[in-house]
C-alpha cells in the first residue's frame, strides 16, 4: 500500500502514539503492583509471615515472564510483523492484568503476573523496534524520547491512584 506523504505522517505519529500509551500502561502496571502488592496478597489470604517470601517470587516470576516474552515477541514482531505482535502483546498484558482482579488464590496471581510479564516485555520491545524502523532518521531519538517520557508518565499516574483506591 502506497501511502501519500500527508497519510503516511499520520501514520507515523499514530505508531509512535500508540507505543507511547502502551509503555504508559507498562510502566503504570509494574509501578502499581509493586504499591499494592503486600495488600493484595494479604487479601488473598497469605499469612504475614510469608509476605515478602511470596512478594518477592510473585515479581521474580513477573521478570521472568518479561525475559522469556522479550525474546518471544522479538522473534514473533521479525517473522510476523511488528504491528501484529505489538497489539497481541498488549492484548495479553490487558486480558492479564483484568484478571489479576479476581485472583483466588497464590497460584492464579502468580500466572497472571508471569503473563502480564509475557505481555509487557512485548510491547516495548516490539514497540520501539517500530518507532526506529518506521521514523526516518532525523526524527528517531525525538519519537523514542517522546515514547519513554509518556512511559514514566505512568509511574506517576500508578502513585497518584495508590493513594485513592486499593488493589
Amino acid at each position: 500500500m502506497i501511502f501519500s506523504k500527508e497519510n503516511r505522517q499520520i501514520f507515523f505519529n499514530m505508531t509512535v502514539m500508540v507505543v507511547a500509551l502502551g509503555y504508559f500502561v507498562d510502566i503504570f502496571d509494574l509501578t502499581l503492583f509493586n504499591m499494592v502488592r503486600r495488600q493484595s496478597l494479604l487479601d488473598i489470604g497469605i499469612p504475614e509471615a510469608e509476605l515478602v517470601s511470596k512478594g518477592l517470587f510473585l515479581l521474580n516470576t513477573q521478570m521472568i515472564g518479561m525475559l522469556i516474552g522479550g525474546i518471544f515477541w522479538g522473534q514473533l514482531g521479525d517473522k510476523k510483523g511488528r504491528l501484529s505482535s505489538l497489539f497481541a502483546s498488549i492484548v495479553l498484558y490487558s486480558v492479564a492484568n483484568l484478571l489479576n482482579a479476581f485472583a483466588q488464590n497464590f497460584e492464579q496471581y502468580t500466572f497472571l503476573r508471569f503473563a502480564a510479564g509475557v505481555g509487557l516485555a512485548g510491547e516495548l520491545g516490539v514497540g520501539i523496534t517500530l518507532v526506529a524502523e518506521l521514523l526516518p532518521k532525523e526524527k528517531r531519538g525525538l519519537g523514542t524520547m517522546f515514547v519513554a517520557t509518556i512511559g514514566v508518565l505512568g509511574a506517576v499516574l500508578g502513585g497518584i491512584c495508590v493513594e485513592f483506591f486499593s488493589w
